[in-house]
């Protein structure tokens, strides 16, 4: 448990502090880093960093929308055939970068075993 909740938490200060500074594959490299850094086993090596993820976006899609009351992301919902949905896209924003950092952190947690295997 203290490994995940590790994972959860580094993965999500990566992800704020390098989205500071790089585009959107900043959470791949958060994923990447903190699957290297905290090696865990089973689904949870894909699905905590998923997790974490997840929740970054749709919080921080969620603050950048309300800055002009969802009138961009209302129209962009109209355009993703959402019916306008502001809180769906937020989930598919989720969803989609949650799949980017979760399987970075699997690529990353199986490199640190192929090079722990080495040593």
């Amino acid at each position: 448990m203290k490994k995940i909740i590790e994972s959860l938490i580094l993965t999500t200060v990566l992800a704020i502090i390098l989205s500071a500074f790089l585009p959107w594959w900043a959470i791949m490299v958060a994923g990447l880093l903190s699957g290297a850094i905290v090696r865990l086993r089973n689904v949870a090596a894909f699905f905590v960093p998923f997790l974490a993820i997840s929740l970054f976006w749709i919080v921080y899609a969620y603050m950048l929308s309300s800055a002009n009351d969802f009138t961009l992301a209302t129209k962009i919902a109209t355009l993703l055939k959402l019916n306008g949905n502001v809180v769906l896209l937020l989930i598919v924003t989720g969803i989609v970068g949650g799949l980017a950092g979760g399987i970075s952190a699997l690529l990353g947690n199986s490199i640190s075993a192929v090079l722990a295997k080495e040593k």
